[in-house]
């Protein structure tokens, strides 16, 4: 049995891989020995002190959930695999607007059931169509990509180079949401960080209303702080918060910093790390969460028709908070500022291989997803803004 298909048995994605009523399958690609390197740059960053099965962090939320393989519709139901006019697609509805986007996309008025519509327009037509119109209405959707050779992404590449660097007692403030970023903000936690996560009072973490066991954990020990970037004195304390940073994670696209004033390119020359993930990286206006990401990028199983199946739960977030984590914990080619462009789709695709293919289970030992116990409580939105700005000597 190869290493490949060990390190994707233990992970618990065969698990949540393949049809409800089928067997759990083995994916194509060595996402799960990816993870482990990951997880092991991480021990080393940290001299042992945070030591992770990498493998099995892809598929830990589903040990909170409860969420099992659906097939073409994804282990959290909100992303489907569609059949378009040339190949398969990739479409999500996972926001509350979504179903209205969706009838946007689909010229038509789908009420609270978007699917049939949507189906039926993207039957008709291209992935390169469906992929135009999702960018343009912001709506997270795309072609099922194709595995080929691909260049290897910062996010793998550069981090194998470069020395690990502890972040014990550093500051990261954390503007992230959902998995991806939380999950990076959780590994610099635990390697001794002070994690402060910042919210805004009409944007909360959406992660809040899912588990609240999996939000612990991830949140666990970190401070929250809410500001209002809409206000000139809350901004003014949002700008000093971010200039008092070692590290700064961001995972939405860069205008929306921008447009509060915050600086990736000053903070880096200013010495701070500034970890950005994205969809598609951060020159495109691309949107997407971890299931269509990693089906985008080619990340699918295949039935023996070749039908695309989803694999794991939204596997491109696990992944990417992992290689964001390694990268904040690495030090940059010349030592100084760093960004790091964290691009979902590129960490997806450089763990693929035309080579490797779809394999039943068979007598590979099966690991079912696992949770990894919380020992503190997180904290509820905005209880340390005070604390904070007071330690930073500003007004709210």
């Amino acid at each position: 049995m190869s290493r490949r298909v060990i390190d994707w048995a233990r992970s618990g994605v065969p698990v949540l891989t393949g049809f409800g009523d089928g067997p759990p399958l083995i994916p194509p690609g060595h996402a799960a020995t990816v993870a482990d390197r990951h997880a092991a740059r991480i021990a080393e960053a940290t001299e042992g002190r945070v030591r992770l099965a990498g493998a099995r962090l892809l598929s830990e939320r589903a040990a909170y959930t409860g969420f099992t393989r659906h097939g073409m519709t994804s282990a959290g139901r909100h992303c489907r695999l569609l059949p378009t006019l040339d190949g398969w697609a990739a479409v999500s509805c996972a926001r509350p607007d979504d179903p209205i986007l969706l009838g946007a996309l689909a010229c038509a008025d789908v009420r609270d059931d978007p699917w049939p519509a949507v189906a039926d327009w993207v039957r008709s037509h291209t992935g390169a169509e469906l992929a135009e119109r999702a960018e343009l209405l912001g709506v997270a959707a795309g072609p099922v990509g194709t595995v080929g050779p691909v260049e290897t992404a910062q996010s793998t590449a550069q981090a194998a180079t470069l020395p690990p660097r502890s972040v014990a007692g550093l500051r990261v403030v954390d503007f992230s949401a959902l998995w991806a970023g939380p999950l990076c903000a959780h590994l610099l936690s635990l390697a001794g960080a002070r994690v402060i996560k910042v919210e805004t009072p009409g944007r909360p973490d959406g992660a809040r209303r899912g588990d609240s066991e999996f939000y612990r954990l991830l949140h666990a020990g970190h401070e929250s702080v809410v500001l209002d970037p809409d206000d000139d004195a809350q901004r003014d304390a949002l700008a000093a918060l971010v200039a008092s940073a070692d590290i700064v994670i961001e995972a939405s696209r860069p205008r929306a910093l921008a447009r509060w004033g915050l600086d990736a390119d000053r903070f880096v020359a200013a010495g701070g790390t500034w970890v950005s993930i994205t969809a598609h990286g951060r020159e495109s206006n691309r949107i997407g969460f971890g299931d269509d990401i990693a089906a985008c990028a080619g990340l699918v199983a295949r039935a023996d028709d070749g039908t695309p199946l989803f694999v794991g739960d939204a596997i491109a977030d696990p992944l990417s908070g992992l290689a964001a984590a390694d990268l904040a914990m690495s030090r940059g080619p010349d030592g100084s500022g760093q960004l790091w462009d964290v691009d979902m789709s590129s960490v997806v695709a450089t763990t693929l291989d035309p080579a490797t293919q779809t394999e039943p289970a068979g007598d590979a030992l099966l690991t079912a997803p696992r949770r990894r116990p919380s020992t503190d409580q997180a904290p509820v939105s905005g209880r340390d803004t005070a604390a904070v700005l007071a330690e930073l000597g500003v007004a709210r």
